[in-house]
């Protein structure tokens, strides 16, 4: 049997998982069950820390060459139209080089990263529904539809909140679905709307009209949370005349729909994100409300934690490596559970201040403390303002080179931060991945700084490079936790 990894889901998720593992050269087959790629604008704020992740996956200028920054609101209270910003500029820094949210439809997303797998030889295989997923000692058997097998190593389900692979896993979803509470989603042109905001009408009990501009087009996403007790059907001819009917009420006339979806909050998490040789992604494992634009970056960075954990199992590292997957992701998901449903249900009571947006969403303060794979050195509290399972802020090296150029791609790095040439040489071991030397002070360090930086980015030790018992030894046993045996 081959290194194969299944991939079940095209969207966002399942595809940036395909492409940073084919970057590894694991070899991907990745399915939907759709016939062909999705059209909607459904999830469309793309968060800092995931534009990162995109910017070492190699598709970030072309996200950026069809997205937009996030407009003003205006908020429409009877003849009155109140400005706010939802999401307020940050500027450009040393540590932080994609400071802003961006608007990016997932069809664009989508797009994305589907020309990018394809540029790189891999296609989705669309049109194949999972009917079964059978687990062997060695390798994973699913089913299909239309009687099509695969045989794969490993299989990962990134296939929405309704997934069938966590399913046929047996793996338990807890959470709500609350069934009065239905938004109808849909991209529409409005002509005669003004692009140069998102405009928000809202109405009693959290109930609110929406219409946001999208960019490199004239479509605008509207979102409509309807009453409780009106009556609402899924045919799309329906939908659409309830979206039409709730602009003509703004005195707004509909255009062109391209897409139109009833969406119904789900508020859930999986109860475990592996079981055995299959595991959990995104909306499979974790569904949120819309609120935040949560959803498709935390699914994004589950597979950036997962693909290297899983392209170093594959190369002979222990399978419980897999097991630090859930660990470090299952506690991020529940934390932006609980942020994305407070706002939500914040409409309720003001809708002003449920539109703000700020340093939880653009995840740059994620971290992994406290994780089995980022243990505290025994001198790390000397070593400066970052800590092992921080994110590693980008910096200039010695010569000037931008920090995240150096240490991004699919393997380990190590930063010598102040370290001398002497002392470098002495502890520098003949298995360590690339050495960078960074100026002293960089990121706060106190004294001569020693860092494991993972292929995801966060840092998997730190400590002072002139103790005897610190760094080199907590670096050499920190990648013996997760890399593959050095031949």
């Amino acid at each position: 049997m081959t290194d194969l990894i299944l991939i079940v889901g095209a969207g966002p998720v399942g595809s940036a998982l395909a492409l940073d593992l084919t970057r590894r050269g694991v070899p991907v087959h990745i399915v939907d069950r759709a016939d062909g790629p999705f059209h909607g604008s459904r999830a469309k704020g793309v968060q800092p820390r995931t534009l990162e992740v995109l910017k070492d996956l190699g598709v970030l200028d072309a996200l950026l060459a069809g997205a937009s920054a996030y407009p003003r609101l205006g908020i429409h209270l009877g003849p009155l139209t109140i400005p706010r910003t939802m999401i307020a500029h940050q500027p450009v820094t040393e540590d932080v080089p994609y400071p802003d949210t961006v608007l990016s439809p997932q069809f664009h997303t989508d797009r994305v990263l589907h020309d990018a797998l394809h540029a790189a030889g891999v296609t989705v295989d669309y049109g194949r529904r999972v009917v079964g997923v059978e687990q062997h000692d060695d390798g994973v058997t699913t089913t299909f539809a239309d009687g099509g097998t695969v045989h794969s190593v490993y299989v990962v389900g990134a296939d929405g909140g309704s997934s069938t692979v966590r399913r046929q896993a047996s793996i338990g979803f807890t959470g709500d679905t609350d069934e009065d509470d239905r938004m109808i989603i849909a991209d529409v042109t409005i002509p005669g709307l003004r692009r140069n905001r998102w405009h928000v009408w809202p109405g009693r009990s959290g109930r609110f009209l929406g219409a946001c501009p999208l960019p490199d087009g004239e479509l605008f996403q509207v979102m409509l949370r309807l009453p409780a007790a009106t009556p609402v059907s899924n045919d799309p001819d329906a939908l659409q005349a309830t979206v039409r009917e709730a602009l003509a009420a703004k005195k707004l006339t509909v255009g062109e729909f391209s897409w139109v979806s009833l969406f119904r909050p789900n508020i859930r998490l999986a109860e475990h994100y592996r079981a055995g040789r299959v595991l959990l992604a995104g909306d499979a494992a974790h569904c949120h409300t819309p609120a935040g634009g949560q959803g498709l970056n935390t699914g994004v960075q589950d597979t950036y934690n997962l693909a290297w954990k899983l392209d170093e199992v594959l190369h002979g590292a222990p399978a419980s490596l897999l097991d630090t997957y859930e660990e470090e992701r299952r506690p991020v998901a529940a934390r932006v559970l609980k942020i994305s449903t407070d706002r939500y249900d914040s409409f309720e009571k003001d809708a002003r201040a449920a539109t703000t947006r700020g340093d939880e969403e653009r995840q740059l303060k994620l971290t992994y403390r406290g994780s089995s794979l980022c243990p505290e050195g025994p001198d790390a509290a000397t070593a400066g303002v970052l800590h092992a399972g921080d994110r590693l802020p980008d910096a200039r090296d010695a010569h000037g080179r931008r920090v995240f150029d150096l240490t991004g791609g699919p393997g380990f790095s190590v930063l010598a931060v102040g370290v001398d040439a002497e002392t470098l040489e002495r502890h520098r071991q003949d298995d360590w991945p690339a050495v960078h030397e960074v100026p002293a002070g960089t990121y706060g360090a106190q004294s001569p700084t020693l860092l494991l930086v993972r292929p995801d980015g966060y840092i998997g030790y730190i400590g002072t490079a002139d103790s005897p018992a610190g760094a080199p030894t907590g670096i050499d046993d920190a990648l013996r936790r997760m890399r593959r045996p050095t031949p």
